[in-house]
């Protein structure tokens, strides 16, 4: 990162709780851990050029992940668990003159939607970049980005400040926490009255089941390889050849199939 010497930076970066994907264990989001590593390599030159903001409970144990990176305080907005965090998060981005913020691309407890970047760009009426990998360079109010693409690829986009960024698992990856300074780092709360989100009270949260088995299927590039795929010869596998038993029989069969390779439950 090289930004401009004679202009000093306002970074954002929102904080979530993370889970493991594996043991559910709460952590730091990955995500957004990265995003704080990205925010403390622009700020680097700058004594208090990063903030730290959190919407959420501030005795979250998982906050301290974030402040043993070498924070000395962490923002909290704390809400109520029901309360809708967009208009004070937008209000607060508002008022904090910031000229990039930095988000993960979905947040992985709650709603976990990804929708949240967005909805502060509407509201603030802001640029965004999602998925981004680095941030190069920051020169005469335009920052040159880039973006993570499929397969490794990378997209150079210049973006005029102030604008968010979602930041990508192909951004470098965050430092280990150091305990001692996660202790020692200030926890700054400020109480915020929210609305409720009504619409999310209503919900039922369950644990995610897991995806139905892909069927195999042959993909064929060439004229050759498709080909050699429609004259092949078909394996038997122990299958049944039904030709005599009723429609009915013969549509339990093809049931009982899918369930047993996964498909149905």
């Amino acid at each position: 990162m090289q930004p401009n010497s004679s202009q000093k930076l306002k970074i954002v970066t929102l904080v979530s709780v993370g889970k493991h994907p594996q043991s559910g264990r709460v952590r730091r989001a990955d995500q957004d851990s990265r995003a704080v590593e990205l925010g403390l390599r622009l700020s680097a030159d700058q004594a208090d050029g990063l903030v730290v903001l959190h919407a959420g409970d501030p005795n979250e144990p998982s906050l301290r992940s974030y402040a043993g990176m070498g924070l000395t305080a962490i923002n909290v907005l704390q809400l109520d668990p029901a309360a809708d965090a967009v208009a004070p998060l937008g209000e607060q981005l508002h008022q904090s003159g910031a000229d990039i913020v930095l988000t993960g691309v979905r947040a992985e407890s709650g709603e976990g939607s990804g929708m949240l970047p967005y909805q502060l760009a509407e509201k603030l009426g802001w640029s965004i970049v999602p998925r981004v990998a680095d941030i190069v360079s920051v020169k005469e109010g335009v920052a040159e980005v880039l973006q993570a693409l499929p397969r490794g690829q990378r997209r150079a986009v210049k973006v005029r400040l102030p604008f968010i960024a979602s930041i990508d698992t192909a951004a470098p990856m965050a430092r280990q926490s150091a305990f001692g300074p996660a202790q020692r780092a200030a926890m700054t709360v400020t109480v915020v009255n929210a609305e409720t989100d009504t619409l999310r009270q209503s919900w039922h949260e369950a644990v995610a089941k897991k995806r139905p088995k892909r069927l195999k299927v042959i993909k064929a590039k060439t004229a050759a390889e498709r080909f050699k795929a429609a004259t092949a010869k078909s394996q038997s596998e122990g299958g049944r050849i039904m030709k005599q038993e009723s429609a009915g029989e013969q549509a339990q069969a093809i049931l009982d199939l899918l369930v047993e390779e996964g498909v149905l439950r």
